[in-house]
């Protein structure tokens, strides 16, 4: 890949204003994979400068034109999805499977859905004697993270662009080869120049510096929930509309009349799935308090299942995690599970065995958990699950809401509605029921300290939309 050490702005592959590079490590290996362009202040005010230059021609053009666009975009993206998936596999660990499967088919399907969305779209509607009329918000940052990364990407700038928006993204410092490979899928798709620019860097230069410039009119981040706030306090002297997609904390109720066998040895595996790095991930499974050992023991059992591995070994169930940073913490919460006095089903602290290089981490089943413990409360984004034992249906709702977070919740039961009956008073933006898998068509996004705003599909696509009243 040859555009690794350059940024995209303005529809062309510029060097960066200065030498400074980061190597990219392959978690699997612990080895560098190959440097990219650290940027600055100066490589984002050119960024910033294209797309709003950009902006006034872009924003005017027809719903046609945008659909003729998203139409080349797709069948230029399609061409590239095994090299993405690959890309993908190597920066951030994800089993070259899941790869294939979910994390790069999923950023088509953010651009399909968009693309669905803008055909059928009304831009316009009269309101008493008003003609209101909805137009792009402006130029756009994003400000992406590692775990799912291109998803991450597509659902930012498809709905941006179908909007009528100009943007520069910075994708994560520790996986950002997918994106240099998404900008590419741009330039040959033939979006105009200046519509779409790359900037890699961190978040202290890059990140301050898009979500800080007064030519930024909105700035769409997803990561932890400390980094929003940063970045929301950095937005708010030039009022920035701020979306943020952050940490989360999902609690997963399995009522009394649930297939126990079922659902949790699902749950499990979605629990590790991707590493456990997924920010909706149903971390806390609560079970009925005089089922605790029950459910202790199917878990156990389930994540006894989960094969960790090289990510390009086809048995592989879960690759390593993306960084020794995350590593680090994620042994400092098993650990700090096992003082805390939880008990320890299966899993731990250390690599599973036979795998001495690599960030790799124990599946791990903690059971008799309190919701006041700290890997209760504390978003771990690793396989490590936490069974809390709650005494009525009431009692359950009670301690999932008892969280900063509310990104996701999941609800296992015979009877649908009173899971949806409970489902009402859980206050998270996604309550998943009986195993339902994420819809891209429906929107995305947590209560209180998961976020603002929302992702994905049609209330994906009015976040980037301002509304006017054209009165008389």
């Amino acid at each position: 890949m040859s555009n690794r050490t350059k940024f995209y702005i303005n529809g062309e592959w510029v060097d960066p204003s200065t030498s400074e590079t980061l190597e990219v490590i392959n978690p699997a290996t612990e080895l560098p994979i190959g440097p990219i362009a650290m940027g600055n202040q100066v490589d984002v005010n050119r960024a910033v400068d294209a797309a709003f230059d950009a902006f006034e021609s872009f924003s005017r053009t027809s719903r046609e034109e945008r659909v003729e666009l998203f139409e080349k975009i797709i069948d230029v993206y399609k061409g590239r999805i095994p090299e993405i998936a690959k890309v993908i596999s190597e920066e951030m660990g994800a089993p070259l499977s899941l790869a294939n499967a979910a994390q790069a088919p999923a950023g088509l399907g953010h651009l399909m859905t968009t693309l669905r969305v803008l055909r059928d779209f009304e831009f316009e509607e009269t309101l008493g004697g008003a003609q209101v009329v909805k137009e792009p918000a402006g130029v756009c940052a994003f400000i992406t993270p590692w775990n799912w990364p291109i998803n991450q990407i597509a659902c930012k700038v498809a709905p941006a662009l179908a909007a009528g928006c100009t943007m520069v993204l910075k994708p994560s410092e520790v996986a950002p080869f997918n994106a240099i490979l998404f900008a590419e899928v741009m330039d040959e798709a033939g979006v105009p120049a200046g519509v779409f620019n790359l900037v890699n860097g961190d978040g202290p230069t890059v990140g301050v510096a898009l979500s800080s410039h007064p030519r930024i009119d909105m700035v769409s981040f997803t990561g932890s929930t400390r980094a929003g706030v940063e970045v929301a306090k950095n937005a708010a002297p030039t009022v920035k509309r701020v979306a943020q997609e952050l940490g989360g904390k999902s609690a997963n109720i399995i009522l009394d009349d649930a297939n126990f066998q079922e659902a949790i040895s699902r749950d499990v595996f979605g629990v590790c799935n991707n590493s456990g790095q997924s920010c909706n991930a149903p971390t806390r499974m609560l079970v009925p308090q005089t089922r605790m050992d029950e459910a202790a023991e199917i878990a156990k059992n389930a994540a006894a299942q989960v094969k960790v591995g090289d990510p390009n070994d086809a048995n592989t169930t879960i690759g390593p995690v993306v960084s020794a940073v995350q590593f680090e913490k994620i042994q400092n919460l098993i650990q700090k599970g096992i003082d805390e006095g939880a008990k320890l089903e299966i899993g731990g602290t250390g690599r599973p065995d036979g795998l001495n290089a690599g960030y790799y981490v124990k599946p791990t089943v903690f059971s008799h958990v309190t919701n006041d413990m700290t890997i209760a409360q504390e978003e771990i984004f690793g396989p490590v699950l936490s069974l809390i034992g709650y005494e009525s249906d009431d009692d359950a709702v009670s301690i999932a809401n008892d969280t900063v977070y509310g990104l996701s919740g999941y609800i296992s039961s015979a009877d649908p509605d009173r899971a949806r009956n409970i489902a009402r008073r859980i206050r998270t933006g996604n309550v998943h029921i009986n195993g339902a898998g994420p819809d891209q068509q429906a929107p995305f996004g947590g209560y209180k300290q998961s976020g603002n705003g929302r992702e994905w599909g049609r209330y994906g696509f009015e976040e980037f939309l301002e509304t006017k009243a054209i009165i008389g």
